[in-house]
């Protein structure tokens, strides 16, 4: 099917008393996909609200939504019997237990296919942005994005396709050169440069001291953190080093343990190792070069006699060696 078709099918399923939420697990290319929906809705549905349940940290996100004009809000600080239709974006489902509370009348999404249960579904597994599915509607729709659109969407793809070093498709090449003639390019430097916090940079150090370098692979466990996005800021950081393939960096926020996945894309991909090692103990996948687990600390206490630092530390290390062993090397 065409993405005129394809919209065509989306816009079906809403009319004009349609009070819509998006769901999202908020981030560049999340954002800018929820913005391009609800400008592909203007005019056409009652309202779209946009709506994250994560905390948002990270400054250059902060940056992306100050300069934007995102206009999200909390899911918290909204009621869902206010809303008759529901719409995930850049996610699956079963991504998160938060998601399992709705209902959705649509899937738009770049990951893996893990949950297709809606009425509309779009799922691009070989895309490396789910912006570049909505720039692809929004020229098939024949509308012109906003310059601050067009930059969020930029971001989004630049984002997800680290600068078009990981997953990438030609479709994703494509979408950034029409992007680029509407963008406030100011925008998106202005977004790119604010990338750590004072906080960030004593966390990174921090990790830089305590790192575990394991047959290529660096391995930090931080204990408890304030927040998640400090596990990506140094994940990131450690693939930058040489004859470094991959970085497991992880930590526990608010009673589950995150583990954050990056590879150099050469070897066994981040999403599989991540499912294979983790996922009995919660969800766990992601991409080739990225992948994320969010775990259930009940589950693992029945494996391991404590949860201290170091024993959680040394477990991520032995539960990737039984499943994956060198074979992610």
């Amino acid at each position: 099917m065409t993405n005129q078709g394809k919209l065509k099918k989306l816009l079906t399923f809403f009319d004009k008393n349609s009070k819509i939420l998006v769901v999202i697990n908020a981030d560049p290319d999340s954002i800018a996909s929820a913005m391009a929906l609800r400008r592909l809705l203007w005019r056409k549905v009652h309202e779209v609200v946009i709506a994250h349940f994560n905390k948002i940290s990270r400054p250059d996100n902060l940056a992306m939504i100050e300069y934007t004009d995102s206009e999200m809000v909390l899911l918290d600080d909204i009621r869902k019997e206010d809303f008759n239709a529901f719409v995930i974006l850049d996610s699956q489902p079963d991504h998160n237990e938060i998601f399992s509370g709705f209902d959705f009348d649509a899937i738009i999404d770049h990951h893996p296919l893990t949950n297709d249960n809606a009425s509309f579904v779009d799922i691009r597994s070989e895309y490396g942005a789910c912006s570049t599915i909505f720039t692809e509607y929004l020229r098939a729709s024949k509308i012109k994005p906003s310059s601050k659109l067009a930059a969020a969407l930029m971001l989004g793809i630049k984002t997800d396709t680290s600068n078009f070093t990981r997953q990438t498709s030609l479709e994703d090449i494509k979408a950034f050169q029409y992007l680029y003639q509407f963008a406030d390019n100011n925008i998106v430097t202005k977004v790119e440069r604010a990338l750590l916090s004072k906080e960030d940079l004593d966390f990174l150090g921090y990790a830089i001291k305590y790192k575990k370098i394991i047959h290529n692979r660096v391995f930090f466990h931080a204990g408890k953190i304030k927040k998640p996005d400090e596990l990506v800021v140094v994940a990131d950081f450690f693939l930058t080093l040489a004859h470094v393939n991959w970085s497991v960096i992880s930590g526990i926020f608010e009673k589950t343990l995150i583990i954050v996945f990056r590879n150099d894309g050469l070897r066994k991909g981040a999403g599989n190792t991540a499912k294979e090692a983790f996922t009995k103990y919660g969800s766990a996948g992601g991409h080739k070069t990225m992948a994320r687990a969010e775990l259930d600390l009940n589950l693992i206490k029945k494996e391991i006699k404590s949860i201290n630092q170091k024993a959680l530390g040394d477990w991520i290390i032995s539960t990737i060696d039984k499943t994956a062993g060198k074979k992610i090397e």
